[in-house]
């Protein structure tokens, strides 16, 4: 059995429920995958930070109601988020990094990752920046430092789409693909369908969690756009940046719009689509479409996401599931873990009797 000692760079929701994985799980990854994780350090802006070479009850964590600074009041701990000094110091195999990510420059998410990466700690995030706007220079600090920089978590939050289209479908010639890739805006023009305006939706979207308080960055495009990037640039061979890519949001689409399209058989999605020209360019795009309801994403609904990969080979290749969530995203960090764990990467895992 493998240990590996990891450091959580953020504590909110994602981390949170990674460690919750933890309290709930260890004995059964022990038997299913031969690896624990341990968790010796945790860095929060408002929680503080707290380094425990030994290891930190994962139940603790979960189950403790914080106040702002709490995580001073425990062995090791400071009220104050010394990431850098966690990241760099902190006895860990694996940084999970899990903060806010700056959509302009990828900060400070990418200087997360680079400290790590500089310190020979491998890296997973669900982090779009870092990925979307600094994959080249993090994939090739990782290659330099023997370690790995994983990030499946970034696109599609546990539904595994990076991981699946280079493994299980290489060979078939993916040339492009189209999605639904923000469960909010798909969420919101669903309830348009259903007579709400687009600021009521928006509304009860913020309501039920899936919009924060400035929506935009859902309904606008911009995150498709990073995560556009992303797929563009790790499935296609592209080296675009979020500026190469026209954005167009839903907030332009009205429930007019989606009556008559219902009645001449179609329905508004806002799609992310990437596809190889003749001459080798990558054209990519965002926007409102009217999609027929035969199209295999017109009938996504509700925050699910999907990708319909288009291949050489087999045609379009769809694949659907949660694009948010707490244990969804958790799961994914899980997912880039066992992948260092099965590529047996790094000197620095703790072998466990």
């Amino acid at each position: 059995m493998t240990q590996y000692n990891i450091a959580l760079i953020g504590f909110g929701g994602v981390n949170r429920a990674l460690a919750q994985l933890v309290a709930d799980s260890n004995e059964r990854w022990d038997a299913e995958l031969g690896l624990r994780l341990n968790i010796v350090a945790v860095t929060d802006l408002y929680f503080g930070s707290v380094i425990s070479p030994n290891g930190i009850d994962a139940r603790m964590l979960v189950d403790t109601n914080f106040a702002k600074g709490g995580f001073g009041q425990l062995s090791g701990g400071s009220a104050e988020a010394c990431n850098e000094r966690v990241i760099r110091h902190a006895p860990a195999d694996i940084v999970v990094e899990a903060t806010f990510t700056n959509p302009v420059d990828g900060e400070p998410a990418v200087s997360h990752c680079r400290w790590a990466l500089e310190r020979g700690k491998h890296v997973v995030t669900t982090n779009k920046g870092p990925v979307a706007l600094a994959s080249d220079e993090l994939k090739a600090l990782a290659a330099r430092n023997g370690v790995m920089f994983e990030y499946e978590g970034a696109v599609m939050s546990g539904t595994p789409v990076i991981r699946m289209a280079r493994k299980t479908l290489a060979g078939a010639g993916i040339y492009g693909f189209e999605g639904i890739l923000n469960g909010t805006s798909n969420f919101v023009l669903g309830r348009m369908e259903g007579g709400l305006g687009f600021a009521d939706a928006v509304k009860e979207a913020q309501s039920l969690g899936y919009a924060e308080a400035d929506p935009s960055a859902d309904v606008e495009g911009h995150d498709v756009r990073l995560k556009v990037v992303i797929l563009a640039n790790e499935l296609l061979g592209g080296k675009l940046a979020p500026k190469d890519i026209a954005c167009e949001g839903i907030s332009g689409v009205t429930v007019a719009d989606i009556e008559t399209a219902a009645q001449e058989g179609y329905r508004w999605k806002l799609i992310g689509s990437a596809s190889v020209a003749e001459d080798g360019r990558i054209e990519a795009r965002v926007a409102p479409r009217r999609l027929p309801l035969d199209h295999p994403l017109a009938g996504v609904g509700g925050a699910t996401n999907a990708v319909s990969f288009k291949t050489g080979l087999l045609g379009a290749v769809t694949v659907t599931g949660p694009g948010a969530g707490r244990i969804e995203t958790a799961y994914a960090l899980l997912s880039d873990i066992i992948a260092i764990h099965q590529a047996g990467s790094g000197a620095s895992k703790k072998e466990a009797a």
